[in-house]
């Protein structure tokens, strides 16, 4: 892994991956399961062609006086892409070039895609501390070198959270990425890391009893 990845990676590895002999575990393995059937599904894809997409294009620093997700996902991208949120539904999944996320470190850039249905955002690579807060909310965020190059807006495409691999269901052509570590996906399932930690100290304390 060389060092630029592992940057990436930092807040991930400093969690420890729950044990397959705990309650919890098998817990989270279902919401695992459950959150890698329902992104095998077909989503359709927002691709802008851009290195740099920056917080302030996600969400304009005009608009963070809530931390309402629905209020925030009707101003979501507006600087960028005016009519996004006219054309976006849930489940669909955005696309971009290189430091996606770059900029301010604010949430709220997560919760204004994440309240507009967003399930994931695909990036050539992000800003360090937006991946960060992309998973510790619950949101994915899938490094691929090529797939702003290989997929247009509108097109329908399938990500296997399992095998790493992201497919062009309109043209046939297919991607590959890491897969996330098992408990990044805990995380996730659970819709953030705050969620994934009290669902942890509940199940342990129903263990306990």
């Amino acid at each position: 892994m060389n060092r630029k990845k592992h940057e990436h990676h930092t807040l991930l590895i400093a969690f420890q991956p729950p044990s397959i002999h705990d309650t919890a575990s098998f817990r989270n393995h279902n919401h695992t399961r459950r959150l890698v059937k329902k992104m095998t599904k077909k989503a359709k894809a927002h691709v802008y062609r851009r290195d740099h997409i920056n917080t302030d294009e996600i969400i304009p620093a005009r608009c963070l006086n809530t931390d309402n997700e629905k209020e925030l996902a009707e101003h979501a991208l507006e600087d960028l892409d005016p009519g996004f949120t006219t054309k976006v539904k849930t489940g669909d999944i955005i696309i971009a070039k290189k430091d996606f996320g770059c900029g301010s470190s604010r949430e709220h850039a997560i919760w204004a895609l994440r309240g507009a249905g967003i399930k994931a955002v695909i990036a050539e690579t992000f800003a360090r501390i937006y991946y960060r807060n992309s998973i510790n909310n619950g949101l994915l965020a899938i490094e691929c070198k090529s797939a702003a190059d290989h997929i247009n807006t509108g097109d329908n495409i399938e990500i296997n959270l399992k095998t790493g691999k992201i497919t062009n269901t309109t043209t046939g052509k297919t991607l590959k990425f890491t897969p996330y570590p098992k408990f990044a996906l805990d995380i996730i399932a659970s819709k953030g890391l705050l969620n994934y930690i009290k669902q942890q100290k509940d199940n342990k304390m129903q263990q306990n009893k």
